[in-house]
């Protein structure tokens, strides 16, 4: 309890006392609820664990299946519609913001959400689903859509999520990785390439047209004629 405490206090500067982050962090309450309904869960308390994840979720608005495992210092920022499910797994000083979904992706039983591994940090809105894992390290921008694996230290951004790899590992001293004007805009960066190849396309096509004669016909539709390419 200590540490998940320490862990809202090293990562968010609005955090100005102990004290108040007890009483006043619904995303620190979810994941004390859940350790509680956790051990209901190991203990076969199966139903005991589900009402009282039921209860934290009213509270909290923080949906954690007493079965999915959590590891110390998890951080669940503004805590509001965050859901993990049952075969969730996540590691140790894990970051996670509102919105964001560990789900999954099948109806059968077995393993169908989501591994995350230590220090990983996921944006808001977020969602990532199936069993797939989350390298150590990594960062998942804003509304990203992972369900494919990401190696350590990789940056994930857009829709469905695609991998970047940083430029070096994070250490585990390093400042959280919260920067999200700083992750690239993989949807502008793939139209710049394509209005560039259109250009590209333009100049060569009117370096080889011979003697254009452009008219409009009756239908009012304009007609290249003679052009050689």
């Amino acid at each position: 309890m200590q540490r998940d405490v320490a862990a809202v206090r090293e990562r968010d500067p609005a955090a100005r006392s102990a004290a108040e982050v007890v009483l006043c962090y619904p995303g620190l309450h979810a994941v004390w609820g859940h350790r509680l309904a956790n051990r209901l869960w190991k203990a076969d308390h199966h139903l005991a664990a589900r009402f009282v994840s039921g209860i934290v979720r009213v509270f909290t608005a923080v949906d954690i299946h007493p079965a999915a495992t959590i590891g110390a210092g998890l951080f669940i920022d503004h805590a509001i519609g965050v859901v993990i499910g049952e075969t969730a797994e996540i590691g140790t000083d894990v970051t996670i913001y509102q919105g964001v979904t560990l789900g999954g992706t099948a109806t059968e039983t077995g393993k169908r959400h989501p591994t995350v591994g230590d220090r990983v940090t996921i944006g808001a809105g977020a969602k990532v689903l199936g069993p797939v894992t989350i390298g150590n390290g990594s960062r998942i921008g804003a509304n990203a859509v992972v369900v494919r694996d990401v190696p350590a230290d990789s940056v994930v951004v857009g829709v469905p999520g695609q991998v970047i790899a940083r430029s070096r590992p994070r250490s585990r001293s390093a400042a959280l990785d919260v920067e999200d004007a700083l992750l690239p805009d993989l949807v502008g960066v793939t139209l710049g390439a394509l209005q560039r190849q259109v250009d590209e396309l333009e100049r060569q096509v009117n370096g080889r047209v011979r003697s254009p004669e452009i008219r409009q016909t009756e239908a009012g539709v304009w007609k290249g004629e003679d052009f050689s390419i």
